[in-house]
């Protein structure tokens, strides 16, 4: 078979993870890229502010790039790209939505002039692309943000499909159900391979409908007296009109902290996708002198993030609001899988200053913006793909949904778990990993790409966990070790009530100087490294720790 009836798809980010979404499909001539989202770190990357996918391979064909196609707005899916337009400048793909919320985040970091921005319309009326040898069509999918879209990409190999975020939601509240017809009319015509959001494929039934979340709002808002203060993700557009829906029917005026949701309700407002009412939208100043029951403060904050609005309120801190004793604060999201401390404790915060707080688990008000398993199971049966491809999750996320493929009829040779990095080819007839490519972590600090690595980390992590020993050993101008060494700790061992201790590791030191001067070694990196491997033997039997040792050789002057 000739290589122009072959294509590739490579992951360089989104699978075996939650989040840096980025999908490569290759044919000898073109690229095309699909997303490119961010990461938020763990807390053993210390110092480390987002992650995005290492792009060295892109970076070594960027002759071959035609673009990047966006499925949706949200920052795992559009979040890299301040940081890969620095290194990369292709064309850039969305809908009216996603290019809104992009434009925002390029003129912030001062690079829209640089550049290509094209709209391909609302996910409704989507115009079809021909990028290269690939022609791509879309589909309107619900999601929690409007604007979302699913990608039939024709290949000379076949037609690929792409979901990106969906969920099929019988009852959406701004915007028309999923348009099954045209999911179902890629499958008559063949899909090749299925690439399908695996996020929520270890619940079971259907996700819950946005209306019942709108429901549940009216109805408690009704009841409650005094302020609201409710917060949620500040891209989750759905449950913003939810909102104002809710306040506006209890007759309530809102007010907005925190920049980016002030940003992104200022841009859906604009395209039509946030209708507020008029005169309902007011300011922090305006709120704090109207009725506390006729308020409503709408937030970022529900995941506990230490500089959000609500965060702040809940320590005191914020600038312009304050918890006032009555007030009912809702968490209006499910917590993101490493974030449950962090808003544990901003709940107890907000408890402690008198705040009544409704979160996770308490009232429907969150309803998943993802496919649960009897939506991926019709996913598959509407587009009826020759090969599924689970996408978009942890690897136990994958699992799950290949498993759903098994169920309903895919066989289990065409259904491929694969990890960041592998090439899936795939041609009319087949598709086989062939190899794995570079597919790892760019880290940023700082809004600047970093060149830390794993070592760098690994000594943070260790100084953040043991502390550190400093050794200072002073030398003459021919390198004779001079009067004794001194050691200093910092959040190892307090000094006062360890000074035997750090003693004894001083006189441990001395003697293996004494022992160097008589083999006359000169190479300071060897003297350093026997200093190391002498006090990690001491301290990990004495304190059972492992500091970081930083010997300094300084030549004292005559």
């Amino acid at each position: 078979m000739a290589d122009k009836e072959k294509v590739s798809v490579i992951s360089l980010g989104g699978r075996g993870e939650v989040g840096k979404n980025m999908i490569i499909i290759e044919d000898e001539e073109d690229i095309i890229i699909l997303d490119a989202g961010i990461l938020f770190p763990d807390d053993d990357k210390y110092g480390v502010e987002l992650i995005i996918p290492d792009i060295s391979y892109l970076l070594e064909r960027r002759e071959k790039i035609r673009g990047i196609i966006f499925s949706h707005g949200h920052e795992d899916h559009i979040g890299a790209i301040p940081y890969l337009l620095e290194l990369l400048n292709p064309p850039l793909y969305g809908t009216d939505l996603t290019m809104g919320l992009i434009e925002n985040r390029l003129k912030d970091t001062g690079l829209l002039d640089k550049a290509d921005l094209n709209v391909i319309g609302s996910s409704k009326n989507a115009r079809g692309l021909k990028l290269g040898s690939f022609t791509i069509e879309f589909c309107h999918v619900n999601h929690s943000i409007p604007a979302s879209v699913a990608m039939g990409i024709h290949t000379p190999a076949g037609l690929i499909v792409y979901t990106g975020d969906y969920k099929f939601d019988q009852t959406p509240i701004n915007n028309p159900q999923t348009d099954y017809q045209k999911l179902a009319d890629w499958g008559k015509k063949g899909v090749l391979a299925l690439l399908g959001d695996s996020t929520n494929s270890e619940r079971e039934g259907h996700t819950l409908s946005e209306r019942v979340v709108a429901q549940n709002l009216e109805d408690s808002f009704r009841l409650i007296k005094e302020r609201i203060i409710i917060a949620t993700f500040s891209s989750n557009i759905d449950r913003i009109q939810q909102i104002i829906n809710a306040g506006y029917k209890s007759s309530r005026q809102l007010a907005v902290s925190g920049y980016s949701m002030a940003n992104t309700i200022k841009i859906a407002s604009q395209l039509g996708y946030i209708d507020i009412p008029k005169g309902m939208l007011i300011t922090l100043d305006e709120a704090k002198n109207l009725d506390p029951g006729k308020v409503i403060l709408l937030m970022t904050g529900s995941q506990g993030e230490y500089e959000a609005s609500l965060t702040r309120m809940a320590r005191g801190e914020h600038r312009n609001i304050s918890i006032i004793p009555g007030d009912t604060v809702y968490l209006s999201s499910s917590p993101i899988p490493g974030n449950e401390r962090a808003i544990g404790e901003t709940i107890n915060l907000l408890y402690s200053r008198g705040a009544r707080v409704i979160y996770d688990g308490m009232l429907d008000l969150h309803a998943s913006g993802h496919a649960c398993q009897e939506e991926i199971k019709m996913m598959i049966n509407l587009t009826r793909p020759k090969f599924l491809i689970p996408v978009h999750g942890e690897f136990r996320h994958l699992y799950h949904h290949a498993q759903l493929g098994r169920h309903v009829g895919v066989p289990v040779q065409n259904i491929f778990i694969a990890e960041n990095g592998d090439r899936l080819e795939l041609t009319a007839d087949s598709a086989k990993i062939t190899e794995k490519i570079k597919a790892g972590e760019i880290y940023i600090e700082g809004n600047q790409i970093s060149d830390t690595g794993e070592i760098v980390l690994n000594d943070r992590k260790r100084l953040a966990q043991n502390g550190f020993v400093n050794i200072i050993i002073p030398v003459n101008r021919e390198g004779e070790f001079l009067g004794s060494p001194t050691i200093i700790s910092r959040g190892f061992v307090y000094n006062k009530e360890s000074e035997n201790f750090l003693e004894q590791a001083r006189r441990k030191v001395a003697r293996t100087l004494q022992e160097i001067s008589k083999k006359r070694i000169s190479d300071w990196s060897l003297v350093k490294k026997k200093i190391i491997d002498v006090l990690n033997e001491y301290f990990y039997k004495q304190a059972n720790r492992t500091p970081l040792i930083l010997p300094v050789i300084i030549e004292i002057k005559d």
